[in-house]
């Protein structure tokens, strides 16, 4: 029997809970994966907002002296690349305070960090009004915008898993990675907008900056939603228990130290995932605008209706990981996301508007299958006390090596090769890396996170909130 349910308190489903974790009512489960997924549509609006500009935008708009259109275009990934530096830093400072003082708080200070930051950059001059103070200035304000994202993501997650029912934690924590598609189909749904009311010329010196703008109004209704919402009451009782036993053994270096394998293990599991992503959202931005010529307004809406599908289909990849396990799903993600690219590209090298939607959201499809159960099988990897600290490692770090290059190398080669081949074996590796990665997970649906919190008392002492429930 398992240790929650030996607890009095344990979160035995009834009609009351509907089967939610530490007895959360349904109704309020629904409320704290609201307010997990209207924090993460603002911040990943923002983010992704960034990354379409910088495909469209800013390599002409901040960089012009750059050489060619790949050149200038290589510029901005480069400070692209800027804010998956400073993640890695986000999530290790908020995973650290994460830990300590709670999910609820560190949330809302990200969502305003990032909101502050992305406002600022729709008001930056360009190149030719303040020379390089523009791109300094631009790199800057990612570099703050990265770090807020880098501790948002753990604590997105970790709010909706630790107040989820063990049976359905899959389900419930893939709200928070479906609102990042729908942050991504914000920011190319105002683009879009303003790409077809406003001529190219003017698009490209203002209109672009009236997406950013518009993040002030969706971070206060965000940030409002946030203050409603509380802590799960197992990360509660693992920080009376801390605060009880004054003890230390919380936060980025504890996760470190004991749990060295398990943050190899969810790097290895990002690594494919995020480098696919940004191939589709990014890269493909770049091939079909300068290999394909393709229309932007059309490459929009191709990327707006890929959004809306994946969307739909993280949530359902969820539950399929609670019903036939982690490691299928995960290992099946990995094995058709190396097959995307060679039938991707030649599919944009028709020019055709269908088959090009087709080929992008297959594309995202087969990252769901991987991106929908990562917060589930990341939060089962680690103890309460140092989970924020452990997801957000795994997570932010390998965004570094993986997402932040992925744009830059496939550019890269696109320049050097003059063909989409080499692209395609560059994700084939990644792939291969993940699959191997999650071969050596142990199968852990359905676990209880008490459990969890009981091994790790049980190797390395001090009492867990299942001792309290």
């Amino acid at each position: 029997m398992s240790v929650q349910n030996q607890q009095a308190g344990a979160a035995v489903p009834t009609a009351g809970t509907a089967g939610a974790g530490d007895g959360t009512p349904l109704s309020g489960l629904k409320k704290i994966v609201a307010a997990s997924m209207v924090g993460t549509v603002v911040e990943w609006y923002e983010f992704f907002l960034y990354a379409t500009a910088a495909s469209l935008v800013f390599g002409t708009f901040f960089f012009p002296a750059a050489g060619t259109q790949l050149d200038g275009i290589i510029a901005a990934f480069l400070t692209y690349a800027v804010g998956f530096i400073a993640r890695p830093l986000g999530g290790i400072v908020f995973g650290q305070i994460g830990d300590k003082f709670g999910r609820k708080h560190t949330l809302q200070a990200t969502i305003i960090l990032v909101g502050v930051a992305t406002f600022l950059m729709g008001c930056l001059p360009g190149f030719d009004t303040i020379g390089y103070w523009a791109p300094a200035l631009l790199v800057a304000l990612r570099f703050i915008q990265g770090f807020a994202v880098g501790g948002e993501w753990g604590g997105a997650v970790l709010l909706v898993a630790e107040h989820s029912p063990d049976r359905s934690r899959g389900f419930w924590s893939s709200w928070p990675q479906a609102a990042v598609p729908v942050g991504n189909l914000l920011a190319t749904l105002v683009l879009l907008t303003m790409s077809w009311i406003l001529p190219e010329d003017q698009f490209l010196s203002w209109g672009w900056r009236v997406a950013f703008w518009l993040s002030a109004v969706i971070v206060i209704i965000g940030y409002y939603i946030r203050t409603h919402v509380t802590d799960a009451p197992i990360f509660l009782e693992a920080k009376a228990e801390q605060e009880k036993q004054k003890a230390a053994s919380y936060g980025v270096g504890a996760v470190i130290k004991r749990y060295p394998v398990k943050i190899l293990q969810a790097m290895g599991l990002r690594f494919a995932e995020n480098i696919l992503y940004y191939i589709i959202v990014s890269f493909s931005i770049v091939y079909l605008s300068t290999v394909v010529e393709y229309n932007t307004s059309e490459l929009l809406l191709a990327l707006l209706i890929a959004h809306v599908v994946h969307f739909l289909a993280i949530p359902q990849v969820g539950r399929l990981s609670d019903r036939i396990g982690r490691k299928p799903v995960y290992f099946t993600g990995a094995v058709l996301g190396a097959t995307w690219a060679f039938f991707a590209f030649p599919l944009f090298d028709t020019a055709s508007p269908v088959l090009i939607v087709l080929a992008i959201t297959i594309g995202l499809v087969f990252h769901a299958f991987m991106y929908a159960g990562q917060p589930a099988v990341m939060s089962e990897m680690f103890p309460t006390r140092m989970r924020y600290s452990g997801v957000s490692l795994g997570y932010q770090v390998t965004s570094i090596i993986a997402g932040s290059l992925a744009p830059i190398i496939a550019v890269a080669l696109l320049q050097a090769y003059d063909s989409w081949v080499p692209v395609a074996i560059y994700i084939v590796i990644a792939c291969v890396i993940t699959a191997v990665t999650v071969l050596t997970l142990t199968e852990t649906r359905g676990e209880s996170l008490r459990e969890v919190d009981a091994v790790d008392e049980q190797k390395y002492g001090a009492a867990p909130a299942a001792r309290h429930a």
